[in-house]
């Protein structure tokens, strides 16, 4: 009886990939599609459809469909996301000074209410008067809730309350700390659940699609989605916790680049069209961010791959300072639609649009610029403020020219805002752009990049010149702007991997004379110790420049354009559940995690109970995330030391960990 099929998917910034993939065989066929952000199963369909049109399979023979996905990723770099309100219990507002909880709340609203726990689980009373009162104006301007209470890792109880109420009277999506996280750490808890909450509708979209778009075509095997440590959990699951999917193709990436390659030690990094990440292979295995994982500058709880997650693509914005006498080029953080693309499903308006301002007698402020709504549902622009209504009524869903959109300075904020909630894409120049012009791209249009480059290219810098000779020369400086940042980004990796994060290659006079080769009686030069993987449909354009630059091996292997739908298929379930175990009084312990806090007399019995309930955890979570016969680690950390003669429990930690490879459907 043949094996199953096993398809791998990943949905990024611009494209979608598919792999068919088969225990023994490995990759039989692989497909990209446009990742289409207004119907994400536009995209899915795109690239499914062609694997199996080329591996003729048939939906029945698949046993496994597993999802990665930059998006929850990309959301936070680009500050995207959904308006959430944060409820704290039992914090006040300096605690919003913490963990940089205020940044990345932004002007979303926060309420404060009295209440939540100690230490030991025992509960100060909740209050929630403040949040009754506000409801009915939060239900209509927010589309989802997070749920922070002090404490709450150690009894959950105040959390509960607050959502199941919040539930009821705005029947919108609530996630509560502590079915994120163990650790203790209230504001670092608050942030990470707050940016839980932005990302609930934007990964219920992606699963719903993919499930829409598998039903349709008649398959009907588990459907699994890779989280940020490189495991697998359940649709399901990844639709409660879609923070934990942050890195989700990173992760995927890594995991398929030690299945492509079979290196051991390697540095792997892997351009998308919005983002660039970083990590380091070690003994085979990728390290975890032990402090969590660090996206769009928010340091979360979420455990994750130790990389480096950078603004920088193939789809980047291009920044041109003119204002010196030597135009600088800069590349990031946000993406912008590659003109190219944009010319590609609107070629007549882009195109006409490009001709008519470079006939122009003079350059206009936003020449080679274009707003496009992204064609997200209407629902996800409700609560805007009158003025960005305005500007987003005028526009379309076919691009309309910033020249005529933007009559007053104060309107590029609105659009800005716009962008960052999602709801409008801008389109620019980029590096894809600049590849087409060279000729080293060719799926979009040539033909509007072309345009595109020589209406920059006319811009006068503070000498009076050409800020470029030709559309040419002017791709060859984004492209080479391109590989220098690819290459600081990968270098300052090491660094941070080596403990040298203070050492900036982006500033480092030392840094720059080694990666240029500058000749001087004082030669500096830079390496890595391993090869450089690098990963991505535009890796083998750059990477080898990069690796040179690096002084390191470059490795590009032939599925390097979808190692993420490749780790996708790969991974394993992996489930683990901390619960700690205190005394507050001698020969009494609290067991608190993994339900409610128990109290118990004895700390052998403490233990016991603990271990007992950790490892019913473990498996029941690992069973919920799609595992089939786990098998479970069990570690336990105990605090007691000696005081004053006699041994006192500060705290013990049981950490049971379940582990096993995903339930296939038999076919």
């Amino acid at each position: 009886m043949a094996l199953p099929f096993l398809l791998g998917i990943d949905t990024g910034g611009t494209y979608t990939d598919a792999v068919l993939f088969r225990e023994g065989e490995g990759v039989l066929a692989k497909a990209k599609a446009l990742t289409t952000r207004h119907d994400l199963a536009v995209g899915i369909a795109g690239a499914v459809d062609a694997v199996l049109e080329r591996s003729a399979a048939a939906a029945s023979q698949i046993g496994l469909v597993s999802l990665s996905t930059t998006l929850a990723t990309n959301a936070l770099v680009e500050g995207q996301g959904g308006r959430a309100a944060l409820i704290m219990i039992g914090f006040g507002p300096d605690d919003l000074a913490r963990g940089g909880l205020s940044e990345a709340l932004g002007n979303d609203p926060v309420i404060f209410l009295p209440g939540g726990h100690d230490v030991h689980g025992n509960e100060t009373q909740l209050d929630m008067t403040a949040l009754e009162e506000i409801m009915p104006d939060l239900a209509r301007t927010v589309s989802s809730f997070a749920v922070a209470g002090y404490f709450a890792v150690r009894n959950p109880a105040h959390e509960m309350w607050v959502r199941d109420r919040i539930r009821e009277l705005s029947h919108l999506p609530v996630t509560c700390s502590h079915e994120l996280s163990s650790k203790l750490g209230g504001p670092k808890r608050a942030l990470t659940t707050l940016l839980n909450a932005r990302l609930v509708s934007i990964i219920d979209r992606l699963v719903g699609s993919c499930e829409g778009f598998l039903a349709g075509r008649g398959i009907s095997a588990p459907m699994m989605v890779v989280r940020g440590d490189g495991a697998l959990i359940s649709a399901a699951e990844a639709r409660l916790r879609p923070i934990e999917t942050i890195l989700s193709g990173p992760a995927a990436s890594l995991v398929g680049a030690r299945y492509l390659t079979g290196l051991d030690q390697a540095v792997v990094s892997d351009i998308g069209g919005t983002t660039t990440d970083v990590a380091v292979l070690d003994g085979g295995r990728p390290k975890l961010a032990e402090e969590g994982a660090v996206v769009g500058g928010h340091r979360t709880m979420v455990e994750a791959v130790a990389l480096r997650t950078y603004g920088l693509g193939g789809d980047s914005e291009v920044h041109i300072d003119d204002r010196g006498l030597e135009t600088r080029f800069t590349l990031g953080p946000r993406r912008l639609l590659p003109l190219s693309l944009a010319a590609m499903a609107h070629g007549g308006i882009v195109l006409a649009t490009l001709e008519r301002q470079l006939r122009a007698g003079h350059a206009g402020r936003h020449d080679g610029r274009f707003a496009v709504r992204t064609g997200v549902p209407d629902a996800v622009a409700q609560g805007l403020p009158p003025q960005e209504q305005a500007l987003y009524a005028r526009i379309g869903m076919a691009p309309t020219a910033l020249n005529d959109l933007l009559t007053m300075n104060s309107q590029r904020t609105l659009l800005d805002r716009l962008v960052a909630r999602g709801l409008v894409h801008l389109s620019g120049i980029t590096p894809s752009d600049a590849l087409h012009v060279l000729g080293q791209q060719n799926q979009w249009r040539a033909d509007a990049a072309r345009l595109g480059l020589e209406l920059a290219a006319r811009r006068k810098n503070g000498a009076g010149r050409e800020i470029a000779a030709s559309p040419e020369d002017l791709a060859e400086r984004i492209v080479s702007r391109l590989t220098r940042q690819s290459a600081e980004a990968v270098l300052a990796a090491c660094l941070a991997e080596d403990g040298a994060e203070a050492i900036d290659p982006a500033v480092s006079l030392a840094v720059d004379r080694a990666l240029r080769r500058t000749p001087g009686i004082a030669r500096f030069s830079v390496s890595l110790d391993r090869p450089l993987i690098g990963l991505g449909a535009s890796a083998p354009v750059y990477y080898p420049a990069v690796a040179g630059m690096l002084g390191a091996e470059p490795v590009i292997p032939a599925d390097a354009d979808v190692a993420n739908a490749v780790g996708a298929v790969v991974g394993q379930v992996r489930a683990s559940v901390t619960v700690v175990v205190t005394s507050p009084d001698e020969g009494r312990f609290i067991v608190s995690g993994a339900g409610e806090r128990l109290l118990i007399l004895g700390e052998e019995e403490a233990l016991a109970a603990g271990r007992e309930r950790a490892i019913a955890a473990a498996l029941a979570q690992a069973e919920a995330d799609g595992a089939a016969d786990a098998v479970i680690t069990l570690s336990q950390d105990v605090d007691a030391p000696e005081i004053e003669g006699a041994r006192k429990l500060v705290e013990a930690r049981i950490v049971a960990t379940a582990t096993g490879r995903p339930r296939i459907a038999a076919v």
